[in-house]
């Protein structure tokens, strides 16, 4: 199953303005469409409680959303069968499980630490991120402090608008453990 994070982020890489989680106030209309095009494409969607608590999101047979929390049981009266679900698997858990159901692509949206939890475990395997042309100087990076060492070779870049919003596509290239 083919595992996609998918970000919009400023050039300093700031994925939020000064804190605020609220994307759509200072991302481009062409993101913003870029992103419900995807997001009306993909059947299986991860992403963590900050993001879903900070959108309004109703259930829909076409996706299945996971959302990851530490206390599912708190969210109980939002569960929706096969449309809404809150759990505390890890990404490996969930990758497993639906991989194994025959899901052939996950898309993972949200904050730092559901993006962060992924790529520890080697999970993504492509980033798609929107490049804004703008600098925040303070606001959340996209990824939480811990070392990572993950190297991405571009596959896809395109100018969207006059002011060089770039949405990018990246392959995460897996690191191969010598014998």
């Amino acid at each position: 199953m083919k595992t996609i994070l998918i970000f919009v982020s400023t050039l300093d890489g700031k994925v939020t303005k000064w804190g605020n989680p609220h994307v759509k106030l200072w991302s481009s209309h062409q993101d913003q469409d870029y992103y419900k095009n995807v997001w009306n494409e993909s059947r299986l969607i991860v992403m963590g409680s900050t993001t879903f608590n900070a959108e309004t999101f109703n259930p829909s047979t076409h996706h299945q959303l996971i959302v990851m929390t530490r206390q599912p049981d708190t969210y109980k009266g939002l569960q929706v069968p096969n449309q809404i679900e809150f759990t505390n698997e890890s990404p490996a858990e969930i990758f497993t499980r639906f991989n194994n159901k025959g899901y052939e692509q996950m898309l993972v949206v949200g904050g730092p630490h559901i993006a962060t939890s992924f790529l520890k475990e080697q999970l993504i395997d492509e980033l798609w991120l929107t490049l804004e042309p703008k600098i925040f100087g303070t606001g959340g990076n996209f990824v939480t402090d811990v070392n990572l060492d993950i190297n991405l070779h571009l596959i896809h870049c395109e100018k969207v608008n006059e002011q060089g919003t770039l949405i990018t596509k990246y392959t995460v290239l897996k690191n191969k453990i010598k014998l």
